[in-house]
């Protein structure tokens, strides 16, 4: 009763400005307010002068918003920049997966303590099904395809593994998921990737400049990745 009246209130305000929403739009998107993946309704509006609780004469549009299906936040557009919980999950896993095949495609699949350190990776961030079969075809696909992560044999082909399309796949599949990771985050794929090229012995120069790469798309600082790579070789 007492908010129906001050809603009554509220819409026979004398003189007063309005803002009519119109939904031009919806999808999911990760909601702040709620911690997760949420319905959308995307929104454009004008504001009206409003009489008596009656819009009269416009006075312009405002900027257009998205608002939560289920709380009702409400939030600027740059909002839909952040990938959905299920998107960010999937966005993670390619990125393991194309490192963890970037530094194959550089060191070689010979030694088997290397196989098994990519298989245990690549399971852990969501392929569980991965096997060292799966990889091996892989690798030996795209060393067929040299448009794609050249070089899974190193330098003994005549190909640069660190040459510009590898490095072209790899910003690929890391850049979009950087801004998205705190920093121990970048560091531990680039982790991910250093633990498989140093389980057969010192890095290779082509696993270091692989290596390389994946610090530049995860913009982990050139000193920061020289530490890393550092660290996690006398570990072993």
């Amino acid at each position: 009763m007492v908010h129906r009246r001050a809603r009554r209130d509220r819409d026979l305000c004398v003189v007063g400005v309005r803002t009519l929403w119109r939904t031009v739009g919806d999808g999911e998107f990760f909601c702040p307010e709620c911690g997760g993946d949420r319905n959308y309704r995307r929104r454009t509006g004008r504001r009206r002068i409003v009489v008596l609780g009656l819009p009269v004469l416009p006075r312009g549009p405002v900027a257009p918003i998205v608002e939560c299906a289920a709380c009702g936040s409400r939030y600027g557009t740059e909002v839909l920049d952040h990938p959905t919980t299920t998107r960010f999950s999937g966005m993670l896993r390619d990125a393991v997966h194309t490192v963890a095949l970037a530094v194959l495609a550089a060191g070689g699949t010979e030694a088997t303590a290397v196989r098994q350190v990519a298989v245990g990776a690549v399971r852990a961030a969501g392929f569980a099904d991965c096997s060292e079969e799966q990889l091996l075809a892989l690798i030996e696909a795209l060393a067929a395809d040299t448009g794609r992560l050249p070089g899974a044999c190193g330098e003994r082909d005549g190909l640069d593994p660190c040459g510009t399309a590898l490095a072209i796949e790899l910003h690929e599949a890391l850049e979009p998921l950087a801004p998205h990771l705190a920093p121990t985050g970048r560091e531990a794929i680039l982790l991910q990737g250093a633990r498989i090229a140093v389980a057969d012995g010192p890095y290779r120069p082509a696993e270091r400049a692989v290596l390389e790469t994946v610090g530049r798309a995860l913009m982990i600082c050139p000193d920061d990745t020289a530490r890393l790579l550092a660290a996690t070789r006398a570990a072993f």
